[in-house]
């Protein structure tokens, strides 16, 4: 199969289609809401948060997301909010906005997929404001070293069939070195089995000065 064809037109359906069962959907509904004032969301893909943000709250939301064919899936959740939404086609690592521009950055199993992550965090501390918050929802690795086993076992199908997915990026530490103070934080398992593809932790960090 002709990989850009995937890329472009399968693998946002499938995301779209596969993206949101009841555990994420319940967080995001937790998570999303609390971003507030001008808010970045890097890789928005189909637009699954978009219904769950604060209209009361949120000023306007820069919505970056590459790939075309999710930013049209996107737009179409846009028109069931009042949300204020401006999209943007541009990856992660390479964010169009000023510095200190932003009061929250949402992302959602973004981190663990783009491909310079590291350059992407970085990006993400130098647009928010002093004391911004990072919002976070990531695949990540497990603590238990069995399940970290079956995680090394199946990334090379994940990566592949979900464009780039990690299952064995140590999230936490990634944002830490990324200039951010991790100040609320849950890892769990999402479902029981498999665990190895489930092993996900969501909270909020602070910019460091």
């Amino acid at each position: 199969m002709n990989g850009a064809f995937y890329q472009n037109r399968i693998y946002p359906r499938l995301v779209h289609w596969l993206g949101n069962p009841k555990p994420i959907l319940d967080l995001r509904k937790q998570i999303v809401p609390l971003a507030h004032g001008i808010v970045l969301e890097i890789g928005v893909g189909s637009g699954a948060n978009i219904a769950h943000y604060d209209v009361g709250r949120v000023i306007k939301l820069y919505a970056l997301e590459p790939n075309p064919e999710m930013l049209q899936l996107a737009e179409e959740e846009r028109r069931r909010t009042k949300l204020n939404v401006q999209f943007i086609d541009s990856p992660g690592e390479r964010i169009p906005l000023d510095d200190g521009t932003v009061d929250a950055v949402v992302s959602t199993f973004t981190l663990c997929t783009i491909p310079a992550v590291v350059q992407a965090i970085r990006s993400i501390a130098r647009v928010l404001k002093p004391g911004g918050k990072l919002i976070f929802l990531e695949n990540s690795v497990a603590a238990d070293p069995r399940v970290r086993r079956w995680q090394r076992w199946w990334e090379p199908i994940h990566h592949r069939v979900f464009s780039g997915l990690y299952l064995t990026r140590d999230i936490p530490s990634l944002i830490a070195a990324g200039g951010f103070r991790i100040d609320r934080m849950t890892s769990l398992y999402l479902a029981d089995f498999p665990k190895s593809w489930t092993s996900c932790c969501w909270g909020s960090a602070v910019r460091q000065p």
